[in-house]
Formats: C-alpha cells, structure tokens, sequence
C-alpha cells in the first residue's frame, strides 16, 4: 500500500511539474501572429480602436503600419524594421503599436489617399500627426528601407511632440 501510494504521488509530481514547465514555456514566448514580421517581442494592438484606447490610457503615440502581404515595397521596408534594433525598442518600450493590412474607418489616416506601405502617428489626444512625414511628395506617409534614418527621427518627433503638449 505504501509503495502504491509511493508510485501515485510520485506520477502526480511528474504530471504537475511538466504541467508546469508547459505553462511557464508559453508564458515565455507568447505566440505573435499580429507582429506579422514587423516585430515578434513588441507587442501589437489587433485593432485601431484598441489603439485610441490604449493611447489614452498610457499615454504613448500610436504607430499604424499599413501594408499587405503582396506587396514587394511593403515586404522590403518590414525587412529592415523588423532588423534595426534602435526602431524595435522605441517600438517596444515608448509606442502604441498596429500594423494593419485593411483601412479604418478613420479618413485621417489616409489624407493623401490609401497606399502601402504608410505609416502614421496618433497622439494620445487623438490627433492624427499629419506633419511627420516621410520624403515622398507624391506620398507623405511611405518609407522606403534606405529612409530608416528618417522614420526615426518621426518617432523621436512623436515621442517630443507629447512631452512638449503635456
């Protein structure tokens, strides 16, 4: 009786501990299917109205990423963003962050129409920035790779712009 007793609490031990180690692995790396490649340890809002929200609360500027899966310029640019280690960390630590592959509803977010890839910035009154540009006349909102240098220093802008409203 002693070694049946023996034998059962030590499976439930086995049992509880890989339980356990199972649970503790997921809690590590959640899964990050709404990174969608721009950038697995940040995390991403599903929804822009999730994103107004959380602005609010936190009061961080939000980043809307828009782009598709086929498109080649939307590919190259995530390539390089997803690689440069000073845009993920302010991305991961200083950002509200929604990557979208549809449009919103809100007409703010495409004042020189609906293209990909375009980035914007909100801040946390709910202004959409439409002052931080890229260099693109013909569209405001686009970066190509080699304009990393130039979409961080809209972070940093968006980043000062709060500080400087408060």
């Amino acid at each position: 009786m002693m070694l049946h007793s023996a034998l059962v609490f030590c499976l439930l031990l086995i049992t509880v501990s890989s339980n356990l180690a199972i649970a503790i692995k997921k809690e590590k790396r959640p899964p990050q299917t709404l990174s969608r490649g721009w950038g697995d340890d940040i995390t991403w809002v599903q929804t822009y109205e999730e994103g107004l929200f959380h602005i609010q609360k936190s009061n961080k500027p939000l980043m809307v990423i828009h782009h598709l899966e086929d498109c080649q310029y939307s590919q190259a640019l995530k390539k390089v963003f997803a690689q440069n280690k000073e845009i993920q960390e302010m991305a991961q630590n200083n950002f509200i962050m929604l990557n979208l592959m549809h449009e919103t509803t809100d007409k703010n977010l495409s004042p020189d129409g609906q293209y990909v890839p375009r980035i914007m910035f909100v801040d946390p009154s709910l202004t959409v920035r439409a002052d931080l540009t890229g260099k693109y006349s013909n569209r405001l909102y686009t970066y190509e790779p080699q304009d990393l240098p130039v979409l961080i220093e809209n972070m940093k802008k968006a980043l000062k712009l709060i500080q400087s409203e408060l």
